[in-house]
This record gives C-alpha cells, structure tokens and sequence, in this order.
C-alpha cells in the first residue's frame, strides 16, 4: 500500500536499554521526529518529495528505529522564516520531538538557528546556509546534504577546465541559498581561468522571467543557475522560448533541474550539465532500492529533496542504533550523529568538525533513459568538503560567500 504524502506515522514497541533515568526511554514511547518542509508556495514540489522520501524509510522499516516506534509529525512551514520559526516552536513544545529533520531553505535554517541552540535540539538539515557549519557552527546542527555552495565548486572547476568556458553568467533566487551558491561557482570558476561576466538575482517569487532572459548576455560561453524549487524550470522554459538555449548553454546547481522539475521538462532538458550529491541513475545497493521504490509509489524519480530525507533517515537510524535507541540523551545523539559513517543513497558520508558532510560530488547530464529523463553521472568528484580545496583556516578567515563576496572584477 503506497504512503499518502501528508500521512502522519506511527508504530508500537520499544528497545529496553540500561540509560540514567533522566535519559531512559518510557515504556512504548515512540521518538518523536519532526519534519520542517515546504508544502505550499514556489518550493513546494521539493517540500512535499522530503515528506514521500521520510515516510518512505520509515515504513520500510515498520515506523521503527533502533527498536523503538517511531512518530513522525510533519509542519508545513510555507518557505517562510517567521512561519519556520513559529513551527519548530509548536514541534519542540507541543509535540516535545527528540530530533527535527529539515527545514528545507537556507533562509528558515538560520531564522530557528538560535532556537535549536536554546533548546538543544538535534537537527539534521537539508538547508545550507554555509555559515551554521563554518564560521558560526551550530553544534546541535549536522547537514548530510551540501551547504548551498558544495556542489558548485567542483562545477566551476568542471566548467572551466573540462568544458573550456571562459565567460559565464550566473543567475540565482535572490536568497541566502542562490546567493552562496552563484558565490561559491564564481570563485572557483575565476580561480581557474574563467570570468564571470554577469550576474543576476530575480526574487524567490517573481512571477515571470522574461526580464532577466533579455538581460542575458548573448556572448557568454553559458550561464549557471541557483534556482531552487519549480524555478530552474520555469526560467527555463522562457530561457528556451527566447532562443537562448544554443547560444548561451545553461548549466544547472544542485536543484535547478532536480528530477522533482525534471519530469515536467521535454526535450529542451537534453544535454544540460548539473551539479549535486546526488542522482536517481547512481549504481549503489542503497538506491538500487530507494529510486525504484519512490519511483513506483511517486511515478517519477527521486531527487535532491527526497533524497536527501531518505539520507538523514538513514544516518539518524544508524546513530540511535549505537545509543540503544536513547533519543532522550540529546547529548549522546548529537555525538552519534556527528560521528556517523555510513553508506548511503547518496555513497558513502562522513561528517567534518564543524558537522558538514563530506561526500561525493556528482557531475550529471540529463538523458532519456527508458523513455524519461534523468541525470545521468559523468563524472565523479570524491570525498569533497565544505571547503573545496581550499585550506579550512583560510577559508574560514573570508565573508561568508553572498551576493558581494567575492568581489565581481569581470562585470
């Protein structure tokens, strides 16, 4: 029987495991997961594949961790940080959740940032805002995704060293996660030859693309684009209506044509080269049973969202194993979670100091394979960190990447 994706779990059983009676476990007490997502609004088609891809693990599972029920209660937080805020309050004190699972932006991350810090909550996120593992870490935080600009430094090395490019364009929703991607391509990218010659930044929300696409500089060699949700689609498909398409070729970040978009694409996707930790065509034992499984209940591939709740599930099972189940010792799960390595949909995860992953990096191009599209892996980055190949201290000693670092010389 196939999960309704606004379906709420829960199960029955527990583990009995010797703990201090401050952390020990009530009998049948179930561990309360709580999933900050996106179920209204421009990055609704990612919100609702992280609930399918958390649901899903958990019912292959019979709604059980570690040998205890498992609830699961999901919060529609609208891609809005206020409502964020607002709804991991209501997890945290009303439904007293162990561990939360999201939000999905970077923007929503850093608005419940103090929060989780307050109350010392395990979170493991989806979002990437950079600075909550780098030069402000969170440690009741870990990110087994990327942080916005993860993927994009080995695409801006890709693009100039592999694909020869030696003018570009970067175009990105005007928020922290467009901002720190374009950001992170760009110094790569310069630091290998290229320049980026424009840079553009419509709002999350902007009706309507037209504007940017006659803004575009019809002599770059291509354009990178930071979009999150249904928007790498829907510029796109302007982006194609105007011409552009084999002048200026696009080359898409982690969710720009993630398959939650992809499906609704024709053969205009073709060819497009992406970025991200992750795609539906990876040969590993974990996806070998995960994409087919979500494709049979979805009828269309997982991607950057579902797989990346799917990943989360699977890295907090594998830490409330080596605590006995004790989701009650906050301390104890933070610890587990951070020092976790396992293999996953994703390949195999690890965690560095500050609670990022380091993971591969999955150069793809969409092809149609058995008759739909899908990103299919040319090459493969290994082991990459947040900082690239730049030495950590030195990384860290730089701004945040953002709209004004680092600084545009080319334009």
């Amino acid at each position: 029987m196939q999960i309704s994706r606004r379906t709420l779990l829960q199960g029955t059983a527990g583990l009995a495991v010797a703990a201090p009676a401050s952390v020990r476990a009530a009998d049948g007490e179930p561990i309360r997961i709580g999933l900050l997502t996106v179920k209204t609004g421009p990055l609704a088609s990612g919100g609702i594949d992280m609930e399918v891809g958390m649901a899903m693990y958990l019912k292959e599972r019979n709604n059980m961790l570690a040998g205890r029920p498992v609830q699961l209660i999901v919060a529609d937080t609208g891609g809005v940080p206020a409502t964020a805020r607002v709804k991991t309050q209501e997890l945290v004190e009303k439904n007293n959740v162990h561990v939360l699972v999201g939000p999905l932006a970077a923007f929503e991350a850093l608005a419940i940032d103090d929060y989780i810090t307050e109350k010392q909550i395990p979170t493991l996120s989806v979002a990437a805002a950079e600075d909550m593992t780098q030069r402000h870490p969170n440690k009741w935080f870990v990110r087994a995704t990327s942080t916005s600009a993860q993927c994009a430094h080995p695409m801006g090395e890709y693009c100039a060293k592999v694909l020869g490019y030696k003018k570009m364009i970067t175009i990105a929703d005007d928020i922290a996660f467009g901002q720190e991607m374009t950001a992170g391509f760009q110094r790569v990218f310069e630091d290998n030859g290229g320049k980026i010659v424009q840079k553009l930044f419509p709002p999350l929300t902007a009706p309507d693309y037209g504007t940017y696409v006659a803004q575009v500089k019809s002599d770059a060699d291509a354009i990178f684009l930071g979009f999150a949700g249904s928007n790498g689609f829907r510029f796109l498909r302007q982006f194609n209506e105007y011409g552009l398409m084999d002048k200026v070729k696009p080359i898409g970040g982690m969710t720009a044509l993630d398959e939650a978009v992809l499906r609704n694409m024709g053969d205009e996707a073709l060819g497009i080269i992406t970025t991200c930790w992750y795609s539906a065509a990876l040969d590993n034992p974990q996806n070998k049973h995960f994409a087919p499984a979500f494709r049979a209940q979805t009828g269309y591939d997982p991607g950057f969202y579902a797989a990346g709740t799917y990943t989360n599930a699977e890295i907090l099972d594998v830490a409330l194993q080596s605590i006995g189940g004790k989701a009650e010792d906050k301390v104890a799960l933070m610890a587990a979670l951070r020092a976790t390595k396992t293999d996953t949909v994703r390949g195999p995860v690890r965690f560095d100091d500050l609670g990022n992953v380091v993971g591969n990096v999955y150069i793809r191009k969409v092809e149609r394979i058995d008759g739909r599209l899908m990103n299919a892996i040319i090459k493969t980055y290994p082991d990459v960190s947040q900082f690239w190949t730049y030495p950590p201290k030195e990384f860290l000693a730089n701004p945040v990447y953002s709209r004004d670092f680092p600084p545009a010389k080319n334009l």
